[in-house]
């Protein structure tokens, strides 16, 4: 009989420049555990929390701030399974089942990396059009799935 696999429940953010309409940028940040490995905020949804709530505490935990415009959300659920060598330390899941949320950064947010946690080395906003040269990992084809779904919706 066929094991089955586990998906930890996960938000992840896709955060637009306050600017965005003009500079068609988006955030992303270096993992701090992975040299040149750079990604939207993303983590866990704690028991008992809806995924919504599990956005801004991210938000708040990864990047300092949680004064974001809410957009949209993607409207399923998306998962990915763990490269192998991460998927020993984050037994017992296979891998991460995640709500994308689109948001809007406020000109009053101050992102501070220096959280009580920190997951991220630097951070940067690159033009939307050349996010894959940053970008390019594992979780690209879910991120390409998610933005081709908000350009069609017309959100980007």
């Amino acid at each position: 009989m066929a094991k089955t696999k586990l998906y930890r429940p996960n938000v992840a953010m896709i955060v637009l420049a306050p600017d965005y309409q003009k500079s068609k940028k988006v955030f992303i940040a270096e993992r701090n555990d992975m040299k040149g490995i750079w990604q939207f905020p993303q983590g866990g949804i704690d028991a008992g929390e809806k995924p919504k709530e599990a956005m801004y505490r991210e938000l708040k935990e990864e990047i300092g701030t949680k004064k974001v415009t809410y957009i949209a959300k993607y409207p399923g659920w998306l998962r990915y399974d763990f490269p192998k060598k991460i998927a020993k330390r984050m037994q017992p899941y296979a891998g991460q089942q995640q709500r994308y949320y689109l948001v809007r950064l406020k000109k009053s947010a101050v992102i501070d990396l220096e959280t009580a946690h920190p997951e991220f080395s630097r951070y940067k906003f690159v033009k939307l059009k050349k996010l894959f040269k940053h970008v390019n990992h594992f979780k690209t084809p879910l991120y390409k799935e998610v933005l081709d779904y908000f350009k069609a919706e017309g959100y980007l």
